[in-house]
């Protein structure tokens, strides 16, 4: 159940807590509430360098429309609610680090480790990964690299930083189309690629970008990239192989690249729980895995029903904290008590009771 750690790693003093939480996510940060109803703490890992996962990562802007009482709530809104939510339970945050070892101890405990040399001794550990970590797809154009991250981009963080700039946009999914439609009034020029005609993007979506194409607000090429515009060290622009064989050169200022993840279960899969396509099995009881003491919830886990909702992924997140809950307290009896009557567990939320 290892990886090879990093060398630093065995220098570190582990930091003894009750629970590791692997993904900071949505169901990530959902499990740190309900264990903290359970008065169990947590410390929270993510390869990632802010919380948020998926939702953060690929779309922060884009609404959300089946989180109870929220009729609509957008990702990074989300991840901002459940931020707020927690911060009863002082949840410690370990960012931009990737668990590379996985060890269990002779005494039911488990010896974690991260690529940053930080080192757990910890009582369970709940993996909450999503599709586990993950980079996007890049453009794959020689010499793209060295503008990632200025020039080349492949998420937005904030649209106004490109109002009245030349932008140009390759991918035929939701990111590609709703960043196109958002950038479209404000953009000096605005090109969209894709290498076919057909999109996989919402219907409505598609609908909408032909209404601004047939306006003169951008403009759609069926290609590829084929090479970068340079103009000294400076990105100008990207010839673009059109589906007849034409190149096409593409001024741009900025370029957006949205053709998805390329997820990878990493060290996950070495950890030595039972795999079923990539994800891991899990019980509906508890949601742990075939490795007692460590549990899953999310994408990253399967079971027969499966669907891969955020509001799925709370609900194995509140089954999980009891399961917890009797795999680190076995003689403890569990009693199920509720958040609007209970004084303990509105004592450990900071609220009085009314």
């Amino acid at each position: 159940m290892t990886a090879t750690p990093n060398p630093s790693a065995a220098e570190s003093p582990p930091l003894r807590t009750d629970v590791v939480i692997v993904g900071a996510g949505p169901c990530g940060l959902f499990q740190v509430f309900e264990l903290g109803l359970l008065g169990i703490k947590a410390h929270v890992l993510d390869s990632l360098k802010a919380p948020g996962g998926q939702c953060t990562e690929l779309y922060p802007d884009k609404p959300i429309y089946d989180i109870p009482a929220l009729p609509v709530c957008g990702a990074q809104e989300l991840v901002d609610r459940l931020m707020q939510q927690i911060k009863p339970f002082d949840p410690q945050f370990h960012l931009g680090e990737e668990v590379l070892e996985v060890a269990p101890q002779p005494d039911r405990r488990f010896r974690v480790a991260t690529s940053a040399g930080t080192v757990f001794d910890a009582g369970a550990i709940v993996i909450a990964a999503g599709v586990g970590s993950f980079q996007p797809r890049r453009i794959g154009v020689p010499g793209s690299e060295a503008f990632e991250g200025t020039q080349i981009h492949y998420r937005v963080r904030s649209a106004a930083d490109y109002r009245g700039q030349h932008l140009l946009i390759f991918g035929g999914g939701d990111s590609a189309l709703d960043w196109a439609i958002d950038f479209a009034p404000t953009a000096a020029s605005l090109t969209l690629v894709h290498r076919r005609a057909e999109f996989r993007a919402a219907p409505a979506s598609v609908a909408k970008m032909r209404e601004l194409e047939a306006q003169g607000r951008l403009q759609f090429i069926e290609g590829l990239a084929e090479s970068l515009i340079l103009e000294g060290d400076r990105l100008a622009g990207i010839q673009v192989k059109g589906a007849d064989g034409v190149l096409h050169p593409v001024a741009a200022d900025h370029v957006f690249a949205f053709f998805g993840l390329h997820p990878k279960l990493g060290p996950v899969a070495e950890w030595g729980m039972e795999l079923e396509k990539k994800a891991l099995r899990v019980d509906t009881e508890k949601f742990q895995t075939s490795v007692p003491g460590i549990f899953a919830v999310g994408d990253i886990n399967t079971y027969p029903g499966k669907k891969k909702l955020i509001l799925s992924g709370f609900h194995e997140a509140a089954l999980a904290a009891f399961g917890i809950q009797s795999w680190l307290f076995p003689e403890k009896k569990q009693f199920l008590q509720y958040t609007t009557t209970s004084p303990v567990m509105q004592k450990r939320l900071g609220v009085t009771a009314t």
